[in-house]
């Protein structure tokens, strides 16, 4: 495991001395002395119900109809019991079960029983004393409950008595009070962005509750601030998160207009930025590239989501501050990562894929990193963050960056974080209707005194593509005292198929008959095993490319793929 540098521990105790002092501040608002701060005249109505945007899945309700609650890709069988009666199969699962996004699916049947059973399970969850502590009560989760139920406050509280609509109101009530108090101890990136959301939200659409909107709309906009980057991109790297949060803030920004105000321009600008990222990190598959966390999904979401960007919408030319490039000409599209790793408050999900990239054929992808395995996989998360599980090279059986095993870290964010490298460069350029990109990286300097650099090239018909790998110590540095192995990857997405030609020449067929022909010089060209982690049905077998040899120190591996006419 690598050593923390004297920055990163004053940082470490830093986000310790933070942390305290979120929970003190916390625990001091939740007092009754400061209680009253944050109490609205009431909660007697719902004014407004924003409209629910994240798909729907009315097959969820036969399921629970026949007594099972699937949830994070794990499912319980209730036994004629309520499900927060039951064991959770996996934290993951509470963590969705308590803050009621399942609620949208019940909705979607449109069938009177179905909506019945949802409003039992509320008043369920509000008789529950158990359900006021642990899991429930997390800031984002308390967060996440809120928007579920104010999005389906229609049919939560039709035709209920007077004392359940007085239930599920209190309930309400009381859950914005605690948030208020609480969001600030929220971990870092996305669940505190969540947090204020609801309070916004909240506080626009529940009655006697927006004494409070100026300040929570102010520490939205602090937040997303400085969360999304000046390219869209958001700090933890990962693209799938935005996904959610856009789907959060277009219904906020709706609320506002249906309140008569006017949405502050900060948000709005936070939406356009994100979703020119989403369209530039898109490949010919409709999905997100699989980089730093991005995990299991559908296409359809991130067609739902970029289809509120509008057609005037413009993809962007780099996304340098997140440390991605794109390569496109005809059918073809590369997308590369030419970042560093997050800082590591928000690494436990980034990925030691430096120099990776992912690339599809028209409507089929073909070569794609392993992904980040889904909740219910999560005996595979090592292997899926390792950089042999990514399109670059790795050196010696070692990834480009390391986990960090620090205890008090890790109980802060809630995982292990990777560090380097810690030096990433890039150009990208054009000539002759080609488009090129060079990049390198370090994450190999301290261990084995070499810098790892890449060269693609692709030709203006998109029909070509050409590559270099090259090991190299720093300027005036002599070679390595013993060679080292070196393993370049190429894994292929489970619909292809590949078959070996000659020694360094294989094929590799796509699902319409289309064949891409890779071929290398410099290295011994093999088809070996793979996984694909982030199939919908769970990890998948597939096949990868590998070209393996030895260096001194001094290296050069040319490779190409062509498509067949």
């Amino acid at each position: 495991m690598p050593s923390l540098n004297v920055t990163e521990r004053l940082k470490i105790r830093s986000l310790s001395v933070e942390r305290l002092r979120r929970r003190a501040l916390t625990r001091t608002l939740s007092s009754p002395i400061f209680r009253w701060r944050y109490a609205g005249a009431g909660a007697d109505q719902i004014l407004i119900v924003p409209q629910e945007l994240r798909a729907a899945d009315p097959s969820f309700w036969s399921e629970v109809a026949h007594g099972h609650f699937g949830l994070a890709s794990q499912i319980a069988d209730l036994k004629g019991a309520s499900p927060f009666r039951v064991k959770p199969p996996s934290p993951a699962w509470a963590r969705e079960l308590h803050g009621f996004g399942w609620l949208r699916h019940l909705a979607a049947t449109e069938e009177e029983e179905a909506a019945a059973a949802a409003r039992d399970l509320v008043l369920d969850w509000i008789s529950l004393r158990n359900a006021t502590s642990g899991i429930a009560y997390e800031p984002e989760i308390v967060g996440r409950r809120l928007i579920s139920w104010i999005a389906q406050a229609g049919m939560l509280l039709e035709d209920l008595d007077a004392r359940s609509y007085s239930a599920v109101m209190s309930s309400i009530g009381q859950q914005i009070v605690t948030l208020k108090a609480t969001w600030r101890s929220a971990p870092d990136g996305i669940p505190r962005l969540t947090c204020l959301i609801a309070l916004v939200l909240s506080d626009l659409a529940v009655s006697g509750h927006d004494r409070q909107l100026k300040d929570a709309q102010e520490s939205l906009i602090e937040e997303l601030q400085r969360q999304i980057l000046e390219d869209g991109g958001h700090v933890s790297r990962s693209a799938s998160v935005l996904a959610d949060l856009i789907l959060d803030l277009l219904p906020l920004g709706q609320c506002f207009h249906s309140r008569g105000r006017q949405p502050p321009e900060e948000i709005s600008a936070s939406v356009k930025k994100s979703l020119g990222f989403l369209r530039f990190m898109r490949l010919g598959d409709g999905m997100l590239a699989r980089f730093n966390g991005v995990s299991t999904g559908s296409p359809a979401t991130v067609a739902t989501v970029l289809g509120y960007s509008g057609a005037d919408l413009e993809l962007p030319s780099a996304a340098q501050a997140s440390g991605y490039a794109r390569l496109e000409r005809g059918d073809t599209t590369i997308v590369v990562d030419v970042g560093s790793p997050p800082p590591l408050e928000m690494a436990t999900e980034a990925q030691a894929g430096a120099l990776s990239f992912e690339m599809s054929s028209r409507q089929y992808l073909v070569l794609a990193n392993g992904g980040f395995p889904g909740p219910a996989d999560q005996s595979w998360v090592s292997a899926a963050r390792a950089t042999a599980s990514h399109n670059t090279l790795a050196l010696a059986e070692t990834s480009s960056s390391r986990l960090v095993r620090h205890p008090q870290l890790e109980a802060m964010i809630g995982g292990m974080p990777i560090k380097g490298p810690d030096n990433v460069f890039s150009a990208a350029g054009e000539k002759d209707g080609q488009i090129f990109i060079d990049t390198s990286h370090d994450g190999y300097l301290k261990r084995f005194g070499l810098i790892h650099s890449r060269r693609l090239s692709l030709s203006a018909d998109g029909n070509t593509l050409e590559g270099v790998d090259a090991l190299r110590p720093p300027k005036g540095q002599l070679r390595l005292k013993t060679d080292l192995p070196y393993a370049i990857h190429f894994h292929l997405h489970p619909d292809c198929r590949c078959t070996l030609d000659e020694p360094s020449l294989c094929r590799v067929k796509l699902p319409d008959g289309r064949i891409w022909m890779f071929s290398a010089k410099g290295s011994t060209l093999t088809i070996e095993e793979s996984i694909f982690y982030v199939d919908s049905a769970g990890p998948r077998p597939s096949l990868q490319i590998v070209l393996r040899g030895t260096t001194f120190g001094e290296t050069d591996v040319q490779w190409s793929m062509r498509c067949e006419p």
